[in-house]
């Protein structure tokens, strides 16, 4: 096997992010939960003659020496050269991009994930996911999540996972025209960063209980700083406040709303395309049980 082609980096919800603290060292300590939904990047992945990795595809404002996709991509070869006594061949990378960037989907992280997995595959690597979880989590809170593959509670700075039920349901995602990084939002004087722990039975007891109406559970601590800073993220979360339970997801700057059916979901965007800025994009997801690649 010499190619493994149209790999799928799902996008992740985040269906409530609480700040419970901070440690010494800076990094806030987190609980969320994470859902996977069927909007994806993809990779193309192909071995090369020498031991270059190399990214075919342009991406706007990502150099390639930054990009986590690369970087992910080196460290499992450095760590497979270590494990087996030789470099493995170097890989060329197309990445087509669908997830926006500064949207809070992890794009960037569901790509240097779904890398770790095909390249462990493409280069018969043997890691474990564990092993896997492990060599991602320095590159990005997010990776090791991608990489469990499934719906997680989550809690320390985001690595500490354990799956769990949550709804089977269709979201309607809006991409409200701003970029929001998340050096903004965890700086802001305006951030608060005491909300009491929750335990997974809290989390799995509010959903058990609900039947027609699909109210989230929590809240997300980021959100009031992102519409405080970014007025289109406010905007979103109104709009589509008219249909159900909108929130943010992660740090910004994407608003979603849960949905029973399909049916509902394309009801909402076909309001949303007629009444909405033209700055503001919108598309309905459905949840998955399991990342594409598990199998």
């Amino acid at each position: 096997m010499n190619s493994l082609m149209n790999c799928p980096a799902p996008a992740k919800l985040n269906l409530f992010l609480h700040v419970t603290g901070r440690r010494p060292d800076g990094y806030h300590l987190l609980q969320t939960a994470f859902v996977l939904v069927d909007r994806c990047d993809t990779l193309d992945f192909t071995l090369r003659a020498d031991e270059r990795i190399v990214r075919v595809t342009d991406v706007p404002g990502v150099p390639e020496e930054q990009d986590l996709v690369i970087r992910a991509a080196r460290l499992l070869q450095q760590e497979v050269a270590r494990r087996q006594g030789t470099l493995p061949p170097g890989v060329d990378i197309a990445l087509h991009k669908v997830l926006p960037m500064g949207g809070g989907l992890g794009g960037g992280s569901s790509d240097a994930a779904t890398t770790l997995i095909a390249l462990n595959r493409l280069w018969h690597a043997g890691l474990s996911k564990q092993e896997l979880m492990d060599l991602g989590l320095p590159l990005g809170a997010d990776i090791p999540f991608f990489i469990f593959g499934e719906t997680a509670f989550a809690e320390g700075v985001g690595e500490a996972l354990q799956a769990v039920d949550a709804p089977d349901c269709w979201y309607v995602v809006i991409e409200p025209g701003v970029r929001v990084p998340t050096a903004h939002i965890f700086t802001s004087e305006h951030l608060t960063r005491n909300t009491a722990a929750v335990i997974i039975s809290d989390f799995s007891r509010h959903y058990a209980v609900q039947s027609s109406e699909l109210r989230q559970f929590g809240k997300n601590d980021l959100q009031q700083v992102a519409t405080r800073l970014f007025p289109p993220v406010a905007q979103a979360v109104e709009w589509l406040g008219a249909y159900g339970d909108a929130r943010m997801t992660g740090s910004g700057a994407c608003v979603f709303c849960a949905f029973h059916s399909e049916e509902q979901a394309d009801a909402v965007l076909a309001e949303l395309n007629r009444q909405v800025p033209a700055t503001w994009k919108g598309w309905k997801a459905k949840a998955l049980r399991k990342h594409p690649l598990a199998a």
